[in-house]
């Protein structure tokens, strides 16, 4: 009788079960059918409105998957990386069709849903990412560093109805941490380990220690990944704060052209372009994204406008705004009214519904209009919105006050009083503190209308130093109106022109070439008696501006400079 000798066994035994511990291999390997079904995933043909070849930069994430599945995959996390959480959701979909048991596709499925740096998922994306990483833990045939990032965004999803979003963030960056450190030539572990630091930095921090970690990581990579989306676009938002944003130019300027068929690789740049008053590449920028938006839009079917159209309107109007646009910035406002149906209606769309004819009435000072305006449109879902609320009861408090209704200028101070006792019912401590600004700007015009100089300042100062001790929203282009110059205005009514100065021009350190502060910088110098330094900023605005504005302020300046 023939025998199989032990020692010939052990290698042919070692290769047989090689083959088995393999993941992403077999469509058997994976989940049934119906559980896979329970998680409802997005699928289609990737929407693009750039290039035809969908440009979305370079990337190459390593994993255990088979070859003919790799291309997918990595498609899928440069649309990650870019924002494009719908469309990275579609690839990874195809991933877990094609090989059920890739462990990885539902890391990417939970990953999609997360959206680190935006609003915070839905209960509905929040099941949708749950379920996927029970899956991805279930599936025992994956490596020990696949292992790591499941447990990583899974530290994020764990128990999402009882623990706090800023808590998850944390739980998440720590356990990034610990694969940053586990695999130190994992590029794609210090990226996303970079992104999970923005993520959960404070935004009272001034001293920026996450960032300027995740911003010390980001840039050791990229000299060698200078077409990486994640690594260009996570520079990006971690300097997206005034005393950083220059740093974050070269990658701003760049990004568009390494992720062209990405709406948001178009926009993104302009909040840099915005943080440094760079007023015609914000407008260019978001002309662009804008643009692709609705493309993007028409192409997947939505009934209505995507939300990332609105978003690049708002940064528009602003950037119209700051070059004195008015006829443009106007356009959108209008274009804005016919806006019934967004999908999705979230976070984003509910501050351009609020920001967008806010700023445009306060920043030309349209008081009448600014105490009479109206909510978007009657059915808007605003008890889910309440901050975003809060900015059109703030600008109707200013309009008030500025025409002498104090009796509706106080009833929108007690609105805002009750929206931020719900934001701390909520334990939405930020943007508690956003509309407790708001209130004290409010009370201090409020008591300067009133004759009670004193209480007016001591409130301006409070609330001025409060708003520059925390941070704008990473998702806005920045305050309504920021609140030193307020302040600003307010001394120079109480014809106090040196100190208003000294605040225009503190507030145009972290708010550069604003129309308004540069042109009351210019009138506070030329009231105290600076001529020169007073042509000075009236020069800076003419060259800001563009030559057909409308603003009166322009002609003004004009008379008094003799051109």
């Amino acid at each position: 009788m023939f025998r199989i000798k032990p020692s010939f066994l052990q290698p042919v035994i070692f290769i047989l079960l090689s083959m088995i511990v393999l993941s992403c291999r077999e469509k058997n390997d994976g989940p049934s059918n119906a559980l896979i079904k329970e998680i409802d995933l997005k699928r289609g043909q990737v929407i693009s409105c750039g290039p035809d070849d969908k440009q979305f930069g370079t990337v190459a994430f390593e994993f255990s998957g088979s070859e003919k599945i790799k291309a997918d995959f990595n498609l899928a996390i440069k649309l990650l990386h870019s924002f494009e959480y719908d469309e990275a959701e579609k690839v990874f979909a195809k991933v877990i069709d094609e090989e059920p048991g890739c462990a990885m596709a539902y890391w990417g499925v939970a990953m999609s849903n997360f959206h680190a740096l935006w609003t915070p998922p839905s209960e509905q994306e929040l099941k949708k990412g749950s379920k996927a990483i029970e899956i991805a833990k279930s599936i025992t045939q994956k490596t020990q560093r696949e292992a790591d990032y499941i447990n990583a965004i899974s530290s994020f999803y764990s128990d999402w109805n009882k623990v706090d979003h800023r808590t998850r963030c944390t739980r998440f960056e720590k356990n990034m941490e610990h694969i940053y450190t586990t695999y130190p030539n994992d590029k794609e572990a210090s990226i996303f380990y970079a992104l999970s630091l923005d993520a959960a930095a404070d935004p009272a921090d001034k001293t920026f220690i996450k960032q300027k970690k995740a911003g010390a990581i980001l840039e050791a990579l990229y000299p060698d990944e200078p077409n990486h989306p994640g690594i260009i676009h996570y520079i990006i938002h971690t300097y997206d704060y005034p005393g950083l944003a220059a740093l974050a130019l070269p990658a701003a300027r760049k990004y568009a052209a390494v992720a062209p068929s990405s709406a948001h690789a178009l926009h993104m740049p302009s909040h840099i372009f915005t943080r440094l008053g760079l007023w015609d590449e914000a407008i260019k920028s978001n002309l662009a994204s804008v643009s692709s938006a609705q493309c993007y839009a028409k192409a997947a079917g939505i009934k209505g406008h995507w939300d990332e159209e609105l978003h690049g309107m708002d940064y528009l109007v602003y950037a119209y705004l700051q070059k004195g646009e008015n006829d443009l910035a106007k356009n959108q406002w209008e274009y804005l009214k016919t806006i019934t149906a967004v999908d999705p209606l979230n976070f984003k769309v509910a501050y351009a519904f609020a920001a967008i004819p806010s700023r445009y009435v306060l920043e030309n000072k349209m008081w009448k209009d600014a105490a009479d305006l109206k909510d978007h449109y009657a059915n808007f879902p605003w008890q889910k919105f309440q901050w975003q609320k809060a900015i059109i009861n703030f600008t109707r408090l200013m309009g008030s006050v500025h025409i002498g209704n104090m009796g509706q200028a106080k009833n929108e101070l007690e609105e805002l009083n009750n929206i931020y006792d719900t934001l701390v019912k909520q334990k939405d401590a930020y943007k508690a503190n956003q509309v407790l600004i708001q209130i004290k700007t409010g009370e201090a015009w409020i008591r300067f209308k009133e004759g009670k100089n004193s209480e007016a300042l001591m409130l301006m100062n409070l609330a001025a130093d409060m708003e520059d001790k925390t941070e704008k929203h990473p998702v806005t282009p920045g305050e309504v109106i920021p609140a030193r110059e307020l302040l600003a205005d307010m001394l120079l009514q109480m014809n106090n022109p040196g100190k208003a100065w000294e605040m225009y021009e503190a507030n145009l350190k972290t708010h550069p070439n604003r129309f308004n502060a540069i042109y009351g910088a210019g009138l506070s110098a030329e009231k105290y008696g600076d001529t020169a330094k007073a042509k000075l900023y009236y020069r800076q605005l003419l060259n800001i501006s563009t030559a057909n504005s409308n603003r009166a302020e322009l002609s003004r300046i004009k008379i008094y400079l003799k051109v």
